[in-house]
């Protein structure tokens, strides 16, 4: 019998056991809560799942069925831990509860996973991870880093010169994507142009994480209150807007929907 029901953790235990068999595709969000800007909610998490519970919904209406995990928002440490209020995992941390969360749904033959990713301090401990799983057990288990997409859909939603001016942390695609999905949540009056990054001692600072040292570009373990003040990185914010969001939505559903139809069928 089809469910209504999208969230796994919605199912009851009979209906779970009804589902098992069929061997769904299991959509796994991930996020963090970090600095987004002054403007926006700091749970990337929450767009990560609303984003996942859309792509369920538009592969099940091609024939693929599909449930969403429950979100884990704690992402994996990089650069946002001087952040009051933010919360991260140590990289071996995290890479110890993907490992269990995904043995766990691997142990019941639930092995047509897919990540559904919205934090890049995720990348290399979602790599780790699912490498291991496909070398030991020839298990592919795709991620979809949300904004790394959105990042290469912009332009062909705003334009080259727009995409290129509102691209950034704290602005575009995350802002205008929240700004479509929690309207209530983004403070209009807080936003603010990136600023100009400061120098540390006497330094260019040029990316997360890097520095201009005589054309050359050297990594420090800065944190954001070094590198972007405000939260806001190169990508302008007052050029963001829903409307921009909801085409992201769309198109990233989409791209997610297409790519839970491969899953199910490599090892049908």
């Amino acid at each position: 019998m089809p469910f209504s029901k999208r969230r796994l953790a919605e199912l009851t235990a009979g209906e779970m056991r009804q589902l098992a068999p069929r061997r769904p595709v299991i959509l796994l969000p991930l996020g963090s809560p970090e600095d987004q800007g002054p403007h926006a909610p700091m749970g990337d998490y929450l767009s990560a799942e609303a984003v996942a519970l859309r792509i369920a919904d538009r592969a099940i209406e091609s024939g693929t069925e599909t449930f969403v995990a429950p979100v884990l928002p704690f992402g994996g440490a990089d650069y946002f831990g001087s952040m009051p209020g933010g919360i991260s995992l140590s990289q071996s941390t995290l890479r110890a509860m993907l490992t269990d969360m995904l043995g766990c749904l691997q142990r019941h033959g639930l092995t047509r996973i897919l990540v559904i990713n919205g934090h890049g301090g995720n990348v290399q401990a979602i790599h780790d991870v699912t490498q291991k799983i496909w070398l030991e057990r020839s298990v592919l288990i795709p991620s979809l880093y949300l904004w790394r997409v959105g990042y290469s859909l912009l332009p062909s939603i705003l334009g080259p010169d727009v995409a290129r001016r509102s691209s950034g942390h704290g602005a575009d695609p995350l802002t205008s994507v929240a700004m479509h999905l929690f309207p209530d949540l983004i403070r209009a009056d807080l936003i603010v142009s990136a600023a100009p990054p400061p120098d540390f001692r006497g330094m260019r600072i040029c990316g997360f994480g890097t520095v201009d040292i005589d054309g050359a570009e050297v990594a420090l373990p800065l944190e954001v209150e070094h590198i972007a003040p405000n939260g806001v990185w190169h990508g302008d914010p007052t050029l963001c807007f829903a409307d921009t969001g909801a085409a992201l939505v769309d198109r990233l559903a989409d791209i997610g929907a297409r790519l839970a139809s491969r899953v199910a069928g490599w090892d049908a």
